[in-house]
């Protein structure tokens, strides 16, 4: 009878700690698949990002082909689809272009091109 009382409070221990381990278990899964699914979501922001900024590279790909007067007509800051084209004219020969995201402003890409500058005949 003895031996019948050990083996009682021992199934007992043994059931308490399938509990405890399977708790565990159910929280470390919970917590793998919290940490999978960020790593889905921020591998899906940055694929939206990319194709972001390559459509925005093909655009300014083509503004800086522009010659002089059509960036002498686009000074300053204007709408350009889902972007907002800034061109500056800093100095004679040369122009700043960026391209800026409409929706949060942040300045995607930008670069400097030269165009040379008209030439002005003196009178003498």
């Amino acid at each position: 009878m003895l031996n019948n009382d050990r083996g009682d409070g021992r199934r007992g221990a043994v059931l308490l700690e399938v509990i405890v381990a399977m708790t565990i278990f159910g929280i470390a899964g919970t917590a793998t698949l919290v940490r999978a699914t960020e790593a889905r979501h921020a591998l899906v922001l940055s694929m939206a990002s990319e194709d972001r900024l390559n459509a925005a590279s093909a655009f300014l790909d083509h503004v800086v082909l522009w010659p002089r007067e059509d960036l002498d007509r686009h000074l300053g800051t204007h709408p350009q689809g889902q972007w907002w084209l800034d061109v500056e004219h800093p100095a004679t020969d040369l122009y700043t272009i960026a391209v800026v995201d409409s929706g949060s402003h942040q300045k995607l890409l930008d670069t400097i091109v030269y165009r040379n500058a008209p030439r002005t005949h003196n009178a003498y």
